[in-house]
């Protein structure tokens, strides 16, 4: 099996040193970046499975970085952990707004830090094809080769990796109403009982941002007051 290689973003020699040989230590092979404009250069030499990106960076900072990778097409199945300051909730959202994966807040325990990114590369590796790449449900066409869903028949919309997988998982269990904390341990491979349920929140409104633009009420994706998200068949 290829070792995955990930790639590992920030302007703190420290911070960048430290997450570099912690991922290291768990078997995976790491590129290291010290600038945005360093990470989009190597980016285009050799594309890695997860990029570990700093936020706060002089010059090109780490949002800047992220919409310029999900803006190319061929890019949008690379996972994005963004590394943000303690209490920067702008921050985390404004990440998660421009196609961040996940977060994890500095300082951060390294046992945390590594847990959250083996599960994300374990996510990503997971063979979510095992039946038809191809969904449909009420309007809406998902194909999973492509990261891409149409709606009623309108050109594709691309969706990053996160956002193909929760919305594959909605539309795979139609008529559920499906909690937060499921969520995070289904889509993203988080342990019980840990994980941000604000996180699945973001990602839900990114969602309902690319399928239901200019809809006055929620069309496909229900909140369900009190328990969660559901799909109706």
């Amino acid at each position: 099996m290829t070792t995955p290689y990930l790639l590992a973003v920030d302007d703190d020699p420290d911070v960048l040193g430290t997450v570099s040989r912690a991922l290291s230590r768990e078997g995976f092979a790491v590129g290291r970046a010290s600038s945005g404009a360093e990470a989009l250069k190597m980016l285009s030499e050799r594309k890695p499975e997860l990029i570990v990106l700093d936020i706060m960076m002089p010059g090109i900072d780490g949002l800047t970085v992220c919409r310029r990778i999900r803006a190319d097409s061929q890019y949008n199945d690379i996972t994005i952990l963004f590394l943000t300051a303690r209490g920067s909730t702008d921050d985390i959202v404004a990440g998660l707004d421009a196609g961040g994966d996940d977060y994890v807040i500095k300082p951060f325990e390294v046992a945390e830090l590594t847990a959250r990114v083996r599960a994300l590369v374990r996510r990503g590796q997971r063979n979510a094809l095992a039946e038809s790449p191809v969904i449909e449900l009420g309007g809406l066409r998902l194909d999973s080769n492509t990261h891409q869903v149409d709606i009623d028949g309108q050109p594709p919309v691309q969706l990053t990796a996160t956002e193909h997988r929760l919305l594959r998982y909605l539309m795979e269990h139609t008529n559920q109403a499906l909690p937060p904390q499921h969520l995070l341990e289904a889509v993203w491979d988080y342990p019980p009982h840990t994980g941000d349920p604000d996180l699945v929140r973001a990602h839900v409104r990114n969602l309902r941002a690319k399928l239901e633009a200019g809809e006055d009420s929620p069309r496909f994706i229900r909140t369900i007051h009190g328990v969660g998200y559901m799909i109706v068949s």
